[in-house]
């Protein structure tokens, strides 16, 4: 039986080959998190997905650009771009879900990332705030108030969707057990947690559940 009625829902971000070791962009010990991710999954009614969906022309990727490296950072459109390795490319195998990863509940996936001219670290918006994925307006229609986030990257993906749920109103939660960072820098994922914390998100893990 569910703990959680239809008020909550609990999003995950990202949990696609190109994060996992072995991919493109691996997050260290990425797979420990998915059996944690599949044992809180029966406590949630409501369980969205987001997915990194990206043309093979996107302009995050290094390889897009001339004599540039993955960690270079160069204006895009206006914003601070960190290059990345090509990663999580519409259709391919990086972009799937790990198949360790129980899909068997999902309410819906979101897809982001999709506009080749700005990079979408959030499950809400893109990085300019531009566009919308339409989570936002899902998860307020349905009447959610709280929002627990978990996946990957806790630095990038995880940290910029758990800021957009709480900036638009939702009482946000992240399970910082079924998180883990990319860590471009070593204290990235706890400068991250900070940030989060600061904001007014709970940090709690999936014993809290």
């Amino acid at each position: 039986m569910a703990m959680h009625n239809s008020k909550s829902a609990l999003v995950i971000v990202d949990v696609q080959y190109d994060f996992l070791p072995g991919g493109a962009l691996a997050v260290s010990d990425g797979d420990q998190i998915v059996p944690i991710i599949n044992s809180i999954q029966e406590k949630f009614e409501l369980i969205i997905a987001t997915q990194d969906w990206h043309p093979v022309d996107h302009q995050s990727f290094a390889a897009n650009h001339e004599g540039k490296n993955p960690g270079d950072l160069i204006d895009l459109q206006g914003l601070t771009q960190v290059l990345w390795p090509v990663h999580c490319v519409q259709f391919t195998k990086g972009a799937q879900f790990s198949s360790d990863l129980n899909q068997s509940q999902w309410e819906d996936i979101f897809q982001k990332g999709t506009n080749p001219e700005v990079d979408s670290y959030s499950g809400f918006f893109d990085n300019a705030r531009r566009g919308v994925t339409g989570l936002g307006k899902f998860l307020e229609d349905i009447g959610v108030e709280k929002v627990y986030v978990c996946g990957l990257a806790q630095d990038y993906c995880v940290k910029f969707t758990a800021m957009d749920s709480k900036s638009l109103g939702f009482e946000t939660y992240l399970i910082t057990d079924a998180t883990k960072p990319v860590n471009l820098k070593a204290e990235d994922g706890d400068v991250a947690l900070k940030e989060m914390q600061d904001a007014g998100i709970h940090l709690i893990t999936s014993k809290d559940l």
